[in-house]
């Protein structure tokens, strides 16, 4: 299996948080490969800047050691993310689907909406 992390499952990964699910941390270790996407970064970017996120130290750096592979906007992505139903207006999310969509990733997400979405994905939180 090839996942896609969504933020939050990323952050609750990388601080090795409880709401992290036992199903969603059986598919990490399992994952062929594992990925996330600048939009994640720029999420947390945003977050942070305001407030709502305390910086992660050497963010980059552990994600770089990790092997994660990085997903950047690609055309595609955004073609697809044109053409999305509007079921959910996060864009941050939608582009998640985008992504997840176009390279048949399986979505590991905390957002249980995302899967009215034609996408494959798992629950990142124990439910």
């Amino acid at each position: 299996m090839n996942l896609l992390l969504d933020t939050n499952a990323l952050l609750w990964l990388l601080s090795d948080d409880m709401r992290l699910g036992a199903k969603a941390r059986d598919a990490i270790t399992n994952a062929e490969s594992i990925a996330y996407s600048e939009v994640s970064l720029l999420e947390i970017s945003i977050k942070v800047s305001i407030g709502k996120l305390q910086p992660i130290p050497k963010l980059y750096e552990v994600l770089y050691d990790l092997d994660f592979k990085r997903l950047t906007l690609k055309n595609e992505y955004l073609s697809c993310y044109e053409t999305l139903p509007l079921l959910h207006r996060d864009p941050f999310d939608r582009i998640l689907v985008a992504q997840a969509s176009v390279d048949k990733l399986v979505l590991l997400t905390s957002d249980i909406r995302l899967k009215e979405y034609d996408i494959n994905a798992i629950s990142a939180d124990n439910n």
